[in-house]
């Protein structure tokens, strides 16, 4: 990858300011494959100032014009979808068919979205004799994470283009070889200069200049609650929005009809996608306690036919976890979680066996856990689910909202109107019912210390559009 070592900032492939250099290291072999250069604040700066020249002439521009350009990097990205899939599988373990189906494809269907989403916006309408008019915000600053990247970095970066910001895009410096590919393909369809610019760094650097920085209208963060708190504060000064995607501890709630076979393996499976990490895995699940131990045998079959390996070997259901500091937090949590008292019946502490190298964890599972445990309350962000046994519905539903974070809650019933019911009862922004396929229309954000906000659809779009009342337009 050519730009590696390069900034993308006002239409061109710059060098970086300093000589900061990290490793992106390959998680399934602790090897290196690249080298990414880290910016600072200065490179930050040359980036805003950039979007801010670019601003108002793209936000001038028609919206015919911005869908005429979503349209050219939908072609590019697929031009280059195989390539895509490649990239992330070795930045990040993701298994290939994960890797092809669902970590390349999410960014795919956000563009897809949000052509769909602008046909139909409502861009001005009249309120009596009030007009009510959508405007692009500004500048908008997008900071993502590591765990599902593109599909983070589209989800911001075609919405807030299709409003008419523009865009300085700090991804993580774990993951950053998928950005700078789609950095890639964004320079190829023609993008205005300035339009969209691309800053690799740090959150302590180059994600609190841009939080911090006075020519930055917006901030959208996707990441940890405590890095969108510290975020908020570095904004504060200067009252820019500040739209996040933080955390989560998600409840399935499998009530006493569903079928358990089903439910309980389609939540282990969901627990343990992408290695457990996403911000919306259903990590504790709630079940009867008449069934709990029905529930954990399921569960402990479930956990055993993962294949644990390489994302590139076949057969590879779980590849890696990220990295060191991601493996070591998630053996920490497995070891408070079995000195806490919970009973653990499938994985545990070390590595899978015959894996010596690589970031891999075993597939865990924790039954009889307390409310109260730590891993019954805090993100672990690896393939360790608990399993929490309730009385009756109220407590299901008291447990399953007695936690700092909302953003997303599952419900799981053979009767639809009930589990409706309770799913409306749900403190979270997304509550899945019966495992339904993925929406990309549907809105996506938290409740409490999971953000604030919402994305995708047009309420991704709306995230990037200030609302203008010119009173008296129409007398």
């Amino acid at each position: 990858m050519r730009h590696l070592q390069q900034f993308y900032i006002d239409g061109e492939w710059v060098d970086p300011i300093g000589d900061r250099r990290l490793a992106v290291i390959d998680p399934s072999t602790q090897e290196p494959i690249g080298e990414v250069a880290l910016g600072d604040a200065r490179d930050a700066d040359r980036a805003v100032a950039a979007a801010r020249r670019a601003f108002a002439s793209f936000a001038a521009s028609r919206i015919e014009e911005r869908v005429a350009l979503l349209h050219r990097l939908l072609d590019a990205y697929l031009a280059r979808y195989d390539e895509m899939a490649d990239v992330i599988m070795r930045e990040i373990g993701a298994p290939k068919k994960l890797a092809h189906a669902w970590q390349a494809g999410l960014g795919k269907r956000h563009i897809e979205e949000t052509l769909r989403t602008v046909e139909r916006f409502q861009w001005q309408r009249m309120k009596g004799s009030t007009l009510i008019n959508h405007e692009p915000v500004g500048v908008a600053a997008l900071i993502t994470p590591w765990n599902w990247p593109i599909n983070q970095i589209v989800c911001k970066v075609a919405p807030a283009l299709a409003a008419g910001c523009t865009v300085v895009l700090k991804p993580s410096e774990v993951s950053p070889m998928n950005a700078v590919l789609f950095a890639e393909m964004v320079d190829a369809v023609g993008v205005p200069r300035g339009v969209f610019n691309l800053v690799n760094g740090d959150g302590p650097t180059v994600g609190a200049a841009l939080s911090a920085h006075p020519d930055v209208d917006m901030v959208s963060f996707t990441g940890s609650t405590r890095a969108g708190v510290e975020i908020a504060k570095l904004a504060a000064p200067t009252v820019k929005r500040v739209h996040q995607e933080l955390g989560g501890k998600s409840a399935n709630i499998l009530l006493d009809d569903a079928d358990f076979d089903a439910a309980v393996t389609a939540g282990v499976n969901a627990c343990f996608s992408n290695s457990g990490q996403s911000c919306n895995a259903p990590t504790r699940m709630l079940v009867p306690a008449s069934r709990h131990d029905e529930a954990v045998d399921i569960a402990v079959r479930a956990a055993r036919q993962h294949r644990v390996g390489p994302a590139d070997a076949p057969g590879t259901t779980m590849g890696p976890v990220v990295s060191d500091v991601q493996f070591e937090r998630v053996q920490r949590m497995i070891e408070i979680g079995m000195s806490e008292g919970a009973a653990l019946v499938a994985g545990g502490p070390g590595r899978p066996e015959g894996l010596a190298r690589g970031y891999y964890v075993k597939p865990t599972v924790f039954a009889n856990v307390n409310p109260s445990m730590t891993i019954a309350r805090e993100e672990i962000f690896g393939p360790v689910l608990a399993i929490m046994p309730y009385r009756d519905e109220e407590e299901a539903v008291a447990i399953a909202n007695d936690t700092p974070y909302g953003l997303a809650a599952y419900v799981q019933s053979k009767d639809q109107e009930r589990a409706r019911r309770v799913a409306m009862r749900m403190r979270a922004g997304s509550v899945y019912v019966n495992h339904p396929a993925w929406d990309p229309g549907s809105p996506f954000g938290g409740y409490k210390q999971s953000g604030n906000g919402r994305e995708y659809g047009e309420w991704g779009l709306e995230a990037f559009l200030e609302v203008k009342g010119i009173v008296g337009y129409g007398a």
